[in-house]
């Protein structure tokens, strides 16, 4: 195999099929941005592309693919080894103005043209190119005792119709971001077997089964591993028995205690969500949000909001909220305005898009949505409520559940919700005129058999002459 081959070939997980290359430990995940980035070296640059790895979901699935570089010195000696999984879900403007959110995934035929090195002087660059004029890109920088991410850099092609079908502006979009990992000590293999989720403009990057190691020392991937906070167990350890601690077993049987119930899912707690256009408000949330996903039993799952952070995009006729809860969960909710033309116009909840993360193996366990909604109508300039609990059926396995909402997608002033329209639930002044109206009717009905009943009585005290 030459210095500049690429090939292609199906991702085993757990097992490496780069000789003196350990594996990636089955998911390896948290920081595919860790450690990853822009020098270019003189060195010669030797490139493996590992893929591809099919990730099915619970309630769908998508294709997602493994990358495996292997970057090669000028001795023929590896100096940057990376294996990792990566999806990405981006909001953009369409052509009718409407925001929409698609997932762009990595390709089989993707390259890793410009990879290099690096060294005591310039950064480390791992670089990726797939689809139709899409790639992405890590440098990495060194110090004398670690190396860290320092950019990462994703250009998509809004020229894809495939992936951006109807987007408004064509052409290649460039987004730049700060690496979020911290340091991993030289000589060592940064593994991480969670998923990391962290946001940049209007992108969410999705990383998992993460393997990375830059600047190797003597062409040798270390062994000493260096984990991701997601991978470290926060559960106390088990103490091991011993003379000390083990008390003499009572000679007398117990009864066995009855099974415990499961405790019930309480509701949610609110959240206060926001979005700005410049320096002003321009969308405003607070609700409670739960999760009933249908799996081989029913969980439910709370949206934490100290742990959530909202992100979007406001517009004239439509605006998203997206929510992310600690990268475990990621909620969508569009808005768009109906009779945009009309002189009364209304406001109302048109798409829900729902994507779970599995915290076990780091992968994306499914993503759910239902854009064909007609739900929280208001009129434009006014905000709409529901205290009550209303249930968005957003596919056959996914539902989400709200609680205490108020939210205001359009038109806000002085960062202030304005008046409120009321769901039915909520609206108790109907039930006035339908109680008063019962009551009549029964009244009515009591006058009209009492009636009756005197007539015939009256009748009955004359006789025929």
């Amino acid at each position: 195999m030459t210095a500049s081959e690429v090939f292609v070939a199906p991702a085993r997980p757990g097992r490496s099929p780069c000789p003196g290359v350990p594996a990636a430990a089955g998911s390896s995940s948290s920081t595919a941005a860790a450690a990853m980035g822009p020098h270019r070296s003189a060195a010669s640059s030797c490139g493996r592309l590992l893929l591809p790895l099919l990730l099915l979901g619970v309630s769908g699935f998508f294709q997602s693919y493994a990358v495996e570089v292997d970057i090669k010195d000028a001795s023929n000696a590896t100096c940057l080894y990376a294996n990792w999984m990566m999806r990405f879900l981006i909001t953009y403007e369409s052509n009718n103005g409407d925001y929409k959110t698609t997932a762009l995934n990595l390709s089989s035929s993707a390259t890793h043209n410009g990879s290099v090195c690096g060294n005591d002087t310039q950064a480390a660059l791992v670089a990726v190119q797939f689809g139709e004029g899409h790639s992405w890109s890590i440098n990495i920088t060194k110090t004398n005792e670690t190396y860290q991410g320092d950019f990462i850099t994703l250009t998509y092609n809004t020229n894809d119709t495939a992936t951006f079908p109807d987007a408004k502006r064509k052409g290649p979009v460039t987004v730049l971001m700060k690496d979020p990992a911290g340091p991993v000590q030289l000589n060592t293999v940064f593994v991480c077997h969670n998923s990391f989720v962290f946001e940049a403009e209007n992108i969410t990057q999705i990383f998992w089964n993460v393997t990375l190691q830059a600047f190797v020392q003597n062409g040798t991937v270390s062994k000493k591993e260096t984990r991701c906070p997601a991978d470290r167990p926060t559960s106390a350890p088990t103490v091991p028995p011993t003379i000390a601690n083990v008390t003499a077993a009572p000679t007398t049987t117990a009864s066995p205690a009855p099974p415990t119930p499961p405790k019930p899912v309480e509701n949610p707690e609110t959240g206060n969500y926001s979005l700005k256009s410049g320096n002003k408000t321009c969308f405003l949330a607070t609700v409670g949000l739960q999760l009933n996903v249908s799996q081989d039993k029913p969980l439910l799952i709370n949206i934490n909001p100290k742990t959530t952070v909202a992100d979007g995009a406001c517009g004239n006729t439509t605006a998203t909220l997206k929510l992310n809860d600690g990268n475990s969960t990621l909620i969508g909710f569009t808005f768009a305005v109906k009779n945009a033309s009309a002189s009364v116009q209304k406001f109302y909840l048109r798409e829900v898009n729902v994507t779970l993360l599995n915290r076990l193996n780091g992968s994306v366990i499914s993503s759910a949505d239902n854009n064909n909604l007609s739900k929280w109508d208001a009129f434009l300039g006014s905000s709409y409520m529901c205290r009550k609990e209303q249930t968005l059926q957003i596919n056959e396995n996914v539902q989400v559940h709200t609680f205490n909402l108020w939210i205001q997608p359009f038109l806000v002033e002085a960062n202030k919700f304005a008046t409120a329209q009321e769901c039915s639930l909520d609206d108790d002044s109907i039930l006035i005129p339908i109680v008063v109206g019962a009551a009549l009717a029964v009244l009515i009905a009591i006058i009209v058999v009492a009636y009756i009943i005197g007539r015939r009585k009256s009748y009955a005290g004359y006789q025929t002459l």
